[in-house]
């Protein structure tokens, strides 16, 4: 028997040829379609989630421009619930490392502790103590007082220090 492709070889065997030969009858229509309509009309999205282009944040909408501040906000509200998705990640991922790396978990694990500590630190400076009802204006104020606070105090991170 000469080996390559299956289905371009000669087969003695006349049980193999029929096979073969309703197996290209079968899928020889299928894969056509599926090369010369399906693939070529498919979008090539790198990504399995919806991408939402950006819209002006708030501090660029005029006061008086309300489709303007609905977008932001729902802008600020995808953000939050992204940055608080990718907190989630790596605080799971902290904890199967402690529960994988048991008794030396605070050696191997801590370089995802660390990351994690940023994350929640910087997740906290941009949306902490806002609450529920938060929105991209009132975000914009608590940076725009801490930025203030900052000037005439000095960085945060230099206080706790």
């Amino acid at each position: 028997m000469v080996k390559g492709d299956p289905c371009t070889q000669q087969d003695d065997n006349l049980f193999r040829a029929f096979a073969h030969a309703l197996y290209r009858t079968v899928d020889g229509p299928v894969t056509w379609f599926r090369e010369s309509v399906v693939v070529p009309n498919q979008k090539k999205y790198p990504w399995y989630h919806r991408q939402y282009r950006r819209v002006p944040t708030i501090d660029q909408c005029y006061s008086d421009d309300p489709v303007c501040d609905f977008e932001a906000n729902s802008q600020f509200k995808r953000d939050r619930a992204v940055d608080s998705e990718i907190l989630s990640i790596l605080r799971i991922r902290y904890e199967d490392c402690m529960m994988y790396e048991a008794p030396d978990h605070l050696t191997v694990c801590k370089p995802l502790w660390e990351k994690y500590k940023n994350a929640e630190e910087a997740w906290f400076i941009k949306y902490g103590d806002l609450g529920a009802y938060a929105d991209a204006r009132k975000a914009l104020m608590k940076q725009k007082h801490r930025m203030v606070w900052e000037r005439r105090n000095g960085p945060l991170s230099d206080q706790t220090k």
